[in-house]
C-alpha cells in the first residue's frame, strides 16, 4: 500500500514520541559529528579558554545533552534542569559542547508549550541562573553583545513556546464550544419534535374524542329504536357513518403531517366560525345545545381561533359523555377589544358526575389548560352553581403569539 507525505505527518502526529526520538537521535548524531569533524579551536564562542581535544568523556556528556529530548513532551521540566549538569561539566572541563546549547533550547521551547505559566518560568529563570552562574564562575567569558544574544535567544524560545500553548488552548476552546452548540442545537431539536409530538397528541385527541363521543352516542340511539322506530335508527346510523368519514377525514390531514416522502395535504383548520355547524353537531347527537355570541365579531389570530374552537368542541364533548339524555348546553363567545371569552356549560348530572369529569385520566382537560396556557389565557373549570358542570376561558388578544412576538408572562389558572 502506497503511503503518501500526509499520512506520514497524520502518523508521527498520532505518535509524538516516535517524532521525538527521531529528532534526538538527529541531534544527537549532529553535535558528536560537529565535535569530532572541528577538532580543537584556538577560542570557542563562551568558553574562557580553548577545548579541549574530544574523547569519550566528552562525547558522553554532549550526548547527555541531546538525547533527552526524546522525552521533551512527558518530562520536559525535569529534563530542562537535568541537561545543565552534563552541559556545565563540558564548560568546567573545557570540552567542545557541540549542539548541547540546541538541546537546552528545544527543552525551553518544550516546557512553554506543553506546561503552564508558572513552570515554563521557572524553566526560563534556571537556564538564565545556569548561564550568569557560568559567567561569574569564569567558566564562560561572555561579552556585552554575548549578554543580550543569549537572552534574546532564550526569550525567543520561550515566546514561541507559550504562543503555541495558546493557540493551541485557543483551538481546543473552539472545538469544545462548538461541542457545546452542536449539543444543544440537538437538545433544541428534541424539544421542538417532543413540542410538536405534544400538539399532534392534542389535535388526535380532540378529533378522535368529539367523533367517537357522537358516534357512541348516535349508536345507541339507534340501537334503541331500531326495532321501535326503524326510520329514526337509519337517520341515526346515517349520522354515524358521516361522522366517521369526517372524522376520518380530519385524521388524515393531522397524520399527514408526519409523512416525509412527500408534502402533506393541509386543509383549512377549523375556527369560531365553524362553532354554528359543531353546536348542531351536538343538536343530532342529542345534546340540546344554544350559541350565543355577544359583542362585535373581529379577526381573531389563527392559534387563537384554532384554540377556542377546539375548548368549546372539548367541552360539549364532555357534557355530551356525562351530562345525561336529559342535559342542556350553553355557549357564549363574548369578542371584547383586547380579550376573547368563551363559557360552556350544563344543567347536568351531580356532584359524582362532576368528580369524573374534573379527574379523570382523558387528556381532555389536560389538552385544554395547554391550550389556554399556550396563548396567556386564564382557565377556570368545575362545577356550576345551581348544577352542571361550566369550562370558563379569558384569551388575551393583544398578547397571542401572533400579534406580539414578546413571551407572555400569563401564567395558566385553574381555579377547578
Amino acid at each position: 500500500m502506497r503511503t503518501t507525505p500526509g499520512s506520514w505527518r497524520s502518523w508521527l502526529r498520532a505518535h509524538p514520541l516516535v517524532s521525538d526520538s527521531i529528532l534526538a537521535v538527529v541531534l544527537t548524531a549532529a553535535s558528536l559529528w560537529w565535535i569530532l569533524a572541528t577538532g580543537p579551536a584556538e577560542a570557542g564562542w563562551l568558553p574562557s579558554a580553548p577545548p579541549r581535544p574530544a574523547d569519550a568523556l566528552n562525547l558522553a556528556l554532549a550526548a547527555a545533552c541531546t538525547l533527552p529530548v526524546a522525552l521533551r513532551r512527558s518530562r520536559p521540566l525535569v529534563l530542562a534542569v537535568a541537561v545543565c549538569v552534563p552541559e556545565t561539566a563540558l564548560n568546567m572541563l573545557h570540552y567542545d559542547p557541540g549542539l548541547s546549547a540546541v538541546g537546552k533550547l528545544v527543552l525551553l521551547y518544550s516546557v512553554a508549550a506543553y506546561r503552564g505559566l508558572a513552570l515554563s518560568l521557572i524553566a526560563l529563570v534556571v537556564f538564565l541562573f545556569d548561564y550568569v552562574a557560568g559567567a561569574a564562575a569564569g567558566i564562560l567569558a561572555p561579552s556585552w553583545t554575548d549578554h543580550v544574544i543569549v537572552t534574546a535567544v532564550l526569550l525567543l524560545c520561550w515566546v514561541c513556546g507559550r504562543a503555541v500553548r495558546l493557540r493551541r488552548a485557543y483551538l481546543a476552546e473552539l472545538v469544545q464550544r462548538a461541542d457545546r452548540l452542536e449539543r444543544a442545537r440537538e437538545a433544541d431539536t428534541r424539544a421542538a419534535r417532543a413540542e410538536e409530538r405534544s400538539r399532534i397528541a392534542r389535535e388526535l385527541h380532540d378529533v378522535v374524542a368529539h367523533h367517537v363521543s357522537v358516534m357512541t352516542v348516535q349508536a345507541a340511539a339507534a340501537r334503541k329504536m331500531l326495532d321501535v322506530k326503524p326510520d329514526v335508527a337509519r337517520d341515526a346510523l346515517t349520522a354515524i357513518e358521516e361522522m366517521g368519514r369526517t372524522a376520518m377525514a380530519e385524521m388524515r390531514s393531522i397524520v399527514g403531517v408526519l409523512r416525509t416522502d412527500g408534502p402533506a395535504e393541509r386543509g383549512p383548520q377549523p375556527g369560531m366560525d365553524d362553532l354554528p355547524a359543531l353546536v348542531e353537531q351536538m343538536r343530532e347527537a342529542g345534546l340540546r345545545t344554544e350559541l350565543s355570541i355577544e359583542g362585535e365579531r373581529r379577526s381573531l389570530p389563527p392559534g387563537v381561533d384554532l384554540a377556542a374552537y377546539r375548548l368549546v368542541q372539548e367541552a360539549l364533548t364532555n357534557s355530551l359523555r356525562h351530562a345525561g339524555p336529559a342535559a342542556r348546553a350553553w355557549v357564549t363567545v363574548r369578542h371584547e377589544p383586547n380579550e376573547l371569552t368563551v363559557h360552556v356549560e350544563d344543567d347536568g348530572r351531580g356532584a359524582a358526575e362532576e368528580s369524573l369529569r374534573i379527574g379523570g385520566k382523558g387528556h381532555g382537560l389536560v389538552g385544554i389548560r395547554e391550550r389556554v396556557a399556550l396563548y396567556g389565557g386564564v382557565l377556570r373549570i368545575g362545577p356550576r352553581i345551581g348544577g352542571g358542570f361550566e369550562v370558563h376561558a379569558r384569551f388575551p388578544l393583544k398578547h397571542s403569539p401572533l400579534t406580539d412576538s414578546r413571551p407572555t408572562n400569563s401564567p395558566l389558572k385553574d381555579r377547578a
